[in-house]
Order: C-alpha cells, then sequence, then structure tokens
C-alpha cells in the first residue's frame, strides 16, 4: 500500500498519529494575539475615557419638557357671555381669551356714582349752610352788643338811683324798677351771647357735616373703582404669549372666581425638569453643558444647560412629604429637580410640548476636583 505523503507534515503529532491543537495553528494564535490586543486596547480606550469623561457624564431618563403655564380663571362670578378663542390657538398677550355679561357690574358702577352725586350734594349744601350761618354769626354778634350795652345802662342807672333812693329823693320803687330793668337786661345780655356761641359752634357742627360727606364721597368713589375693575375683568385676557391648552369654557356657562376656563401654554419658553438622584449632584454645577434626546426625536441630540436646582427633594414638596422620624426606616436614594434651559433651532421647537420623555446627560467636566478642594478644606478646618 502506497503511504499518503501528507501523513506527518503537520496536522497530525508524531505520537499515536493524532491531530494537532489549534493553538499549534500559526495563524490561530496570531488570530488570538491580534483580538487579545484589541480587547485590551478597547479597554484601555474605555478606561481613559471613563477616567476623562465617561465618570463626569450624569445621565437620568426620568425627565420630562415643561412650561410655566398659566391658568386662566375668572375674578368674578357671571354667565359667560363669547369665548373669542378655539382649542390649540395660538394667543399673544393681552389678547382678548373670553367675556362674562358685564351688565351686573356696570350696574353696580351707575349705582355708586350716584352715590358720590349725593355725597357732593351733601357737601354743597353743608357749605351753604356754613355761609348762611356766618351771617347768623353776624347779627347774633349785633344782638349781643346791643344787649350787653343795654345791660350796662341799666346797671348805671341802678348804680345812679341807689343813694338817690336811700336819701329818699327818689321813691324806693322806681328804685325797684331800676333793679328790675337791669336784672332782665343782663339776662337779655346773657342769652344774646348764649345764642352767639351756639351759632358759632353751628358752624363746626356744619363744617364736620361736610368732611362727613367728603368721607362718604372718597368711600364711594373707592367702591366705584373696584366696580369698574370688577367690570373690566369681565373682559379676560392672555397674560402671556402661547397656545391655549385644556380649553373648558363654553358660551353660557355660570362660571365662579377661580373657575378653570383654560391653559396658556408658553410653548416658546419651554425648559427641562429632570430629577437626578442625589449621588449624582457633587460635581453638578448651574451653566454645564447638556445633551437631550427626545424620545419623540429619535436620533436628534439637542443641546442645553443646566439652569438652577430646587431647594428641596422631591419628596419635601409633595403633599404627604415623608416623615421619617416614625416607623421602620428604610433608606431610599432622593431625587432633586433640575431645570434644564433648551437650546433648541427654531424648525425644532414647534415639536416640542410640555410632558415629552427625554433623556439628560450632564457634563460635569467643568467641576472636576471640587469634591477633593472640598474635603481638603474640611480637613483643614478639624
Amino acid at each position: 500500500m502506497v503511504e499518503d505523503p501528507t501523513v506527518g507534515s503537520g496536522d497530525y503529532d508524531d505520537v499515536g498519529e493524532r491531530p494537532a491543537g489549534p493553538l499549534k495553528s500559526v495563524r490561530v494564535r496570531l488570530a488570538l494575539l491580534v483580538v487579545a490586543v484589541a480587547i485590551v486596547g478597547a479597554g484601555l480606550v474605555w478606561y481613559f475615557d471613563h477616567q476623562n469623561r465617561g465618570k463626569f457624564m450624569q445621565k437620568t431618563d426620568n425627565a420630562y419638557v415643561a412650561a410655566d403655564s398659566v391658568v386662566v380663571a375668572p375674578k368674578v362670578a357671571g354667565y359667560v357671555e363669547r369665548v373669542f378663542v378655539s382649542a390649540n390657538q395660538a394667543v399673544r398677550k393681552g389678547q382678548q381669551l373670553a367675556e362674562l355679561d358685564p351688565r351686573e357690574y356696570r350696574a353696580q358702577s351707575e349705582q355708586i356714582t350716584s352715590q358720590i352725586d349725593t355725597a357732593k350734594a351733601a357737601v354743597e349744601t353743608s357749605r351753604s349752610q356754613i355761609a348762611e350761618q356766618q351771617a347768623t354769626i353776624v347779627q347774633a354778634r349785633a344782638q349781643a352788643a346791643s344787649a350787653r350795652a343795654e345791660a350796662a345802662f341799666a346797671r348805671q342807672q341802678v348804680a345812679r338811683y341807689q343813694p338817690l333812693a336811700a336819701s329818699g329823693a327818689e321813691p324806693g320803687e322806681r328804685f325797684a324798677q331800676l333793679q328790675t330793668q337791669a336784672r332782665q337786661a343782663d339776662e337779655r345780655a346773657n342769652a344774646a351771647q348764649a345764642g352767639l356761641t351756639a351759632a358759632e359752634r353751628r358752624v363746626g357742627t356744619l363744617g364736620a357735616q361736610v368732611r362727613q360727606a367728603q368721607s362718604q364721597a372718597e368711600a364711594a368713589r373707592a367702591q366705584l373703582s373696584a366696580a369698574r375693575v370688577n367690570t373690566e375683568a369681565t373682559l379676560l385676557k392672555a397674560a402671556i404669549d402661547g397656545r391655549v391648552g385644556d380649553l373648558a369654557v363654553r358660551v353660557g356657562q355660570f362660571v365662579q372666581p377661580g373657575t378653570r376656563l383654560m391653559t396658556l401654554v408658553p410653548v416658546e419658553r419651554l425648559f427641562i425638569e429632570a430629577n437626578f438622584k442625589e449621588t449624582q449632584l457633587g460635581l453638578m454645577r448651574v451653566g454645564q453643558p447638556v445633551s437631550i434626546d427626545v424620545d419623540a426625536l429619535p436620533g436628534v441630540e439637542l443641546k442645553g444647560r443646566v439652569a438652577s436646582f430646587a431647594p428641596g427633594t422631591g419628596a419635601q414638596f409633595s403633599v404627604l412629604p415623608p416623615q421619617n422620624a416614625t416607623g421602620n426606616f428604610t433608606k431610599i436614594v432622593q431625587r432633586v429637580p433640575v431645570r434644564i434651559a433648551i437650546d433648541a433651532p427654531p424648525e425644532v421647537r414647534p415639536l416640542l410640548v410640555p410632558g415629552m420623555s427625554v433623556g439628560i446627560t450632564v457634563d460635569t467636566r467643568s467641576a472636576k476636583g471640587d469634591l477633593e478642594r472640598i474635603r481638603q478644606a474640611v480637613s483643614r478646618k478639624r
């Protein structure tokens, strides 16, 4: 039998004529070496990238597009007379949105205007009475002066006749009559003086009535201002630029103060509310760059920046904040709301609406080394 020339050429071992292992092949070993070098190289690249960039990238999917929306609600009660906008309509600041029936508030304004006119008339009446009273005072002063003169003359007569009556030159009857006349003259003088005092005090009373009527007029003017404000409040206008959302008002509907009629969403001033874990905030600073991935726009990466941090965790501002001092305690990593300003081109902004889910990546490399400086500062104080 002719022997196979391939036997013993390297595919088989010399011992036992068995096939050689794959690691004996130069090509296999070279391929494994290349793979090992590639793995080590990739590991080194990943390590250096992680140390210089990756560990400073703080990510979260707990983030949503948001806006400082304005709820439109009436200040006064009434029936809706007209609605000037439709759902999802864009509006400008100052644009009319809806109007309530203003007739009741206009009637109140007219009634208060009548009260003001009445108070003004009362002021004029009191001032006229003061002018009349001044004439009365002049007359009373003249009468008081005349009465005092008569009383003085009567007293002089009594003094003149007193020695005559004592000597018997004049009858006592005449002297008694003169004394009576003197007393009557004094009484008339006192009465005239009292009348003058009353007339003068009457001026003060009339002056108080003028001030009272003026106060009533001022109070009525204040009420008129409030009534006019209420009348103007029946016409609801947009406080900001935005789009109408959650339109719930209908013509003929009776609304109370504070009833939610619609919401104005400032679509041009959107931002992102990202809820980061507290363990991610150590190097996060205002102004750091942010990468934004919107779920509704796959493959589109938007840019932004850290605008501000909430002054507390989300749990602190919940309706029922947790009370960790009671019952059993389990430590839970808290989340802190971080506001992200969006730097989106004009063609993208119309596609963003509040409530959309986004992914956030914050580049915190600008704060690299801050923790070490904080540790050193704390160590120096110990």
